[in-house]
């Protein structure tokens, strides 16, 4: 362990100090998954992450994430993030590379815009899966069952990890929510621990959605920027055509509660039964370290 480089970078943010921190630990192939999960602890992030060896694989670059409390096949802002620590700081080649992830290979690619390096992720094709009750949600939330959009279900998506979606009627609902412990334990206890509500109205008109996501059961109170939960979202927005179309390309506002905004930048389309899911963001650096 002694000797293992790590990079701090802030990933979705439009600026340093800005959207969800994370750590990613360099040339980790010799840590164990109990040293893994001390040192996610200690970074006390929403995730860190583990770059299992120098070069890629047949399936990308070998990484391994994990919240403070437990490890997760997949989230998004440390793919991200992990992803620009290995071209800028590993010098990984090209504009594009893939994550050999516990729940598979991703394909990630770099663009240049107007505001600098804009970083794509392609996700997994969504499951959509239970649809759940919207007044324990509501009592999980502390909310009134009439601060849920009813026009659109309550229901557990993922792309490889699963979030339970809740559609709101307005922004002030959105920052009214706050968990409820005994409700949330119950969700939780059947696999629904980690809850990402969201609704149009926004505080940027330049963005289309606010969110919010709580993950208490991860070791996740509230997360600044959700990257798989986005992704999730991305493909719900389109099956269930709240924009009225098959296709979005959109920004998302999330992290404002708590003083950490973020913006991310969801792309999805449906085609033959099929719904191809981008998800983008941009990196800032911010630490370099070395474990003694």
């Amino acid at each position: 362990m002694q000797g293992t480089k790590f990079e701090i970078v802030d990933v979705f943010g439009e600026r340093k100090f800005r959207g969800n921190q994370l750590a990613v630990f360099l040339n980790a192939g010799g840590l164990d998954g109990a040293t893994m999960q001390q040192l996610a602890r200690e970074m006390n992030f929403s995730e860190s992450t583990f770059v299992l060896a120098e070069q890629p694989g047949e399936k990308g670059w070998p990484v391994r994430i994990f919240t403070p409390q437990a490890e997760v096949p997949f989230a998004g802002h440390p793919t991200l993030g992990t992803s620009w620590v290995l071209k800028h700081r590993l010098q990984a080649p090209g504009q594009a590379l893939s994550l050999d992830l516990k729940a598979g290979s991703i394909p990630v690619r770099f663009e240049r815009d107007g505001e600098g390096e804009l970083i794509w992720m392609t996700q997994n094709a969504p499951e959509f899966l239970r649809r759940v009750d919207p007044a324990l949600v509501a009592e999980t939330l502390t909310l009134d069952l009439d601060d849920l959009d009813a026009n659109f279900p309550v229901q557990e998506v993922s792309t490889g990890l699963p979030f339970l979606l809740v559609p709101l009627r307005s922004l002030d609902a959105a920052k009214r929510a706050r968990i409820r412990g005994e409700a949330y334990d119950r969700l939780a206890a059947d696999g629904l621990g980690a809850i990402f509500l969201f609704c149009s109205e926004t505080e940027d008109p330049a963005n289309q959605i606010h969110a919010r996501m709580f993950a208490d059961s991860y070791g996740v109170p509230e997360d600044p920027a959700t990257g798989s939960a986005n992704g999730c979202l991305a493909g719900y927005l389109v099956k269930h055509r709240c924009f009225d179309s098959p296709s979005i390309e959109l920004t998302v506002e999330q992290g404002v509660e708590m003083g950490r905004a973020s913006r991310l930048h969801l792309r999805a389309v449906e085609e033959q039964d099929t719904i191809q899911i981008q998800v983008g963001g941009r990196v800032f650096p911010v630490a370099t370290g070395e474990l003694v």
